[in-house]
């Protein structure tokens, strides 16, 4: 009974540890990709990306679906993608395709998956569905149960409603996502163009309570947030605008769906040169000003911003995405600090 219960508590601890590296991962970008189109398949594997998702639901035409499986587990399981992360989007419980989909992809490709998107999320007991279901095909297949992830997708009113509930309906969350079409189509938003502000309403930004809303829940649970897409593809400027809306807030990343908006997503999601340098200075200058050999002091000035701990904080967050996206001082800032 002792081994077993040690036994027990080291995959928990293992699965536990697994799940807090895939929260951490960069999310700048995540690309989605129709299950059903093997020529897109194969293309998404070298783009770079941080996440790409093999999609089984909206992506996907009915008659399609049970074929497109089959596609995403051979994709998975050839591997070769660039992305760091790779995720299937399974159908949405309001179907008959969701069990389907995580047997099918997880008891023969599971090995290969880092987490599985849930759409149209309303409740936390659809993200508790899910994590059982997991936890049974894991077993079945010989996998480690709990090392699957969950990204709940929020999709309407009554998801957003209880947004803090489904952050929280199992430890395999790693992420909120909006997902702007649904859900403007839920709240009867007067547009046809997703992403874009509706006419008639300006100034100010028609999709800001929800963002907030979305991005507080998932900061207040340790999670990260993303944005949906931006659908007219060919237009990187109308992209860039979006990306910089929410980047703004503070979300993590955003999704792209043509290799045209993934160098600006890179980017928008990235911090400016200066703005990491400056983070890097800042940490370096607080860090010797708060030790004895720099004389313990809790204020001190960088340039002519004063310093304290909430600074420190502040570039913490800018430092810390800044070397998820691969960045380094430059040699300016190098000279500056």
């Amino acid at each position: 009974m002792t081994d077993h219960i040690r036994s027990s508590s080291s995959v928990a601890d293992d699965a536990a540890t697994r799940i807090a590296d895939l929260r951490s991962r960069p999310r700048r970008t995540v690309l989605a990709v129709p299950g059903s189109s093997v020529k897109m398949i194969a293309k998404a594997k070298g783009l770079p990306v941080d996440e790409a998702f093999l999609d089984l639901e909206d992506a996907v035409a009915g008659p399609a679906k049970i074929e497109a499986r089959s596609n995403v587990v051979d994709a998975l399981v050839s591997g070769g993608f660039t992305a760091q992360t790779v995720v299937v989007r399974v159908n949405a419980w309001n179907t008959e395709y969701t069990v389907g989909d995580v047997t099918e992809v997880v008891g023969r490709a599971g090995a290969h998956l880092d987490a599985l998107l849930l759409p149209k999320v309303r409740s936390a007991s659809e993200v508790v569905a899910l994590d059982l279901v997991l936890s049974q095909v894991e077993k079945s297949a010989g996998l480690p149960v709990g090392y699957i992830g969950i990204e709940p997708q929020i999709e309407d009113a009554l998801g957003l409603t209880n947004i803090n509930e489904i952050a929280t309906a199992s430890p395999r969350v790693l992420t909120l996502v909006f997902g702007p079409a649904d859900f403007m189509a839920s709240i009867g938003m007067r547009t046809l163009t997703v992403g874009e502000q509706p006419d008639g309403y300006a100034p100010g930004d028609a999709y800001h309570h929800v963002l907030m809303s979305i991005l507080v829940a998932a900061r207040a649970h340790g999670l990260q947030a993303i944005d949906g897409p931006f659908l007219k593809v060919r237009d990187e400027e109308g992209f860039r605008r979006a990306a910089a809306r929410t980047a703004a807030l503070g979300f993590d990343g955003k999704w792209v769906l043509h290799p045209a908006q993934v160098d600006a997503g890179n980017e928008v999601f990235s911090p400016r040169q200066e703005e990491f340098d400056k983070a890097e200075g800042i940490l370096a200058t607080y860090a010797h000003s708060t030790s004895v050999e720099g004389g313990a002091r809790g204020a001190v000035m960088f340039g002519d911003e004063m310093l304290d701990e909430a600074s420190r904080k502040m570039a913490l967050v800018v430092s810390a995405r800044g070397r998820a996206a691969g960045m380094t001082v430059s040699s300016q800032g190098s000279a500056d600090a």
